[in-house]
């Protein structure tokens, strides 16, 4: 077959009349054009057959040379003209100019099922906006971000997708932690996909210029292709298109916190416009359940991105969105409605997904109690989130109070120094739940079936990456296969992956990798 792009954004937003590959700062323009670097070496690690299937791409394709190369960066599609996007956005809270696709490089969209999706290859080499990196990234951030993408589709997240993995041949120079020993690492190429890689920032960058002819084509064109349900442009639609946006990142959040996600760095420019989870960086899922962690070495300070508060910054975030489109729309009002809606929403589907994690159809005043009570004994002692919740749906409405801690107590990372008040104040709460269960009409088994819907069994444990990292570094890729077959499926039992089922090992508490990582990539 031949694959076959179409060039919707280029053919209708204003291009940068600058058609050298110089970093610089680009006016007018909500992309430039770039083609990927060559690389020496290429050679495919591993393809996403899930997302082949979708993309309509047939088996022979994704096994051709062509493919390679297109996906390795050596080879442009006929009639294409690759770019890089222009966006701008806030880091850490603070506004940091112009950003843009530094090392991001999209080919085009190809159309199937009536659904346009773009391909965007990840560390294929330096454009306008890469300031002062190489627009390169390294093998071990490549896997991180291959494997993370296809696991969160398969939670249920909502979640840009990951089509290719492929080394690049090249040696990368990356300081892993920042502390001045850097060392040269293996380059790779992850082809990322979805809808739209729309940001918030794309928005900002042209509101912060004072330039609302480009802001005002870009929103109209992100109406047409990707909320055409809205209609024709207009006042109304632009508020419209951000109670949308509202409700679409509220959602993506409130998956982020069902299974225990942690982005790890929620820029501006790492929000979608479409909810779609975005830029697998220093991202880590909960060991213990602990409100205040982060995996990202660079917030461990201030820990602005900790688990906790990913709600709190999803709404900051949406008001830096607001402000970005008040010239368009001139009045305060709706837009703090909306930004007031977000708060009352998500303390009203945060409730209703922790109920579905605690198996409790009936909506009673009670719940929020036993939910704060628990919430509260998961932080006494260190205990696995993954594995309590999905353990706890193996508990018994007829069993005995007093052996109602085996239900969980596999999820206690030190099940010794659990003391006596620690036991005592679970014991307590189990009583509670069990009470709370028995005015629920139906069987333990159907609870169960449904608690195993929405608690996953498996996720991509930091410690999980860092082993087919290891491996693949060695140039053994069978583990990365291995984990992606593994993830495929997170809500089912699989017994023959029992051993993934457990918690982070000690050798992984404080290993780089495995428990903060960095931006470095």
């Amino acid at each position: 077959m031949t694959l076959k792009l179409k060039n919707t954004f280029t053919d209708e937003l204003p291009a940068d009349k600058n058609l050298e590959n110089s970093r610089r700062q680009v006016f007018n323009a909500c992309y430039s054009y770039v083609g990927p670097q060559k690389t020496s070496n290429p050679e495919l690690i591993h393809v996403s057959s899930d997302l082949t299937n979708t993309l309509g791409l047939d088996e022979g394709y994704t096994k051709s040379k062509a493919f390679l190369n297109v996906f390795s960066g050596n080879m442009v599609v006929e009639g294409t003209t690759p770019y890089a996007m222009c966006y701008g956005g806030h880091q850490f809270g603070h506004w940091a100019g112009q950003l843009g696709d530094g090392r991001a490089i999209n080919l085009g969209e190809i159309e199937s099922n009536n659904t346009s999706w773009v391909l965007q290859l990840k560390g294929a080499g330096e454009t306008p906006y890469s300031r002062s990196a190489d627009g390169l990234a390294v093998l071990r951030s490549s896997i991180r971000e291959y494997l993370c993408s296809e696991a969160m589709y398969h939670l249920g997240v909502p979640t840009t997708r990951a089509l290719s993995l492929a080394l690049t041949g090249d040696q990368v120079l990356r300081d892993v932690m920042y502390d001045g020993n850097a060392a040269y690492e293996k380059g790779a190429i992850v082809c990322r996909v979805a809808p739209s890689f729309l940001r918030f920032g794309n928005y900002e960058i042209f509101t912060a210029r004072q330039d609302v002819e480009t802001l005002k084509a870009l929103l109209n064109f992100t109406i047409k292709h990707h909320f055409p349900h809205l209609g024709q442009p207009s006042k109304e639609t632009y508020i419209s298109f951000f109670n949308e946006v509202m409700q679409l990142t509220l959602s993506m959040i409130i998956h982020w916190q069902r299974v225990g996600f942690v982005h790890g760095v929620m820029n501006t420019d790492n929000m979608s416009i479409l909810g779609l989870t975005i830029d697998y960086g220093p991202y880590g899922w909960l060991e213990g359940f602990d409100y205040g962690w982060t995996p990202n070495t660079t917030d461990r300070q201030h820990k602005r991105y900790r688990y906790g508060n990913q709600p709190n910054i999803g709404l900051w975030n949406l008001y830096q969105l607001a402000n970005a489109l008040y010239p368009l729309i001139e009045e305060t009002e709706p837009l703090e409605s909306i930004l007031n809606a977000y708060k009352t929403d998500f303390e009203i589907k945060s409730l209703d997904m922790m109920r579905s994690k605690l198996g409790l159809e009936l909506q009673l005043k009670s719940d929020e109690k036993l939910i704060e009570d628990l919430e509260d004994a998961l932080q006494l002692s260190e205990t696995d989130m993954t594995i309590f919740f999905r353990n706890l749906a193996n508990f018994r409405k007829e069993e005995d109070t007093d052996n109602s801690l085996k239900a969980i107590e596999e999820a206690f990372y030190k099940p010794n120094e659990i003391s006596d008040v620690v036991r005592q104040t679970w014991t307590n709460w189990m009583k509670s739940y069990k009470i709370r269960l028995q005015k629920e009409n139906r069987s333990d088994d159907d609870r169960k079936k449904q608690m195993n819907t929405v608690n996953p069994k498996y996720v991509l444990r930091n410690y999980m990456a860092q082993l087919a990292i290891d491996d693949a570094n060695k140039g053994d890729y069978h583990l990365i296969d291995e984990l992606y077959q593994l993830l495929k499926k997170p809500y089912d039992e699989q017994p023959q992956n029992e051993k993934w089922f457990a918690k982070r090992p000690e050798w992984a508490r404080h290993k780089v990798g495995c428990s903060m990582l960095s931006c470095s990539s």
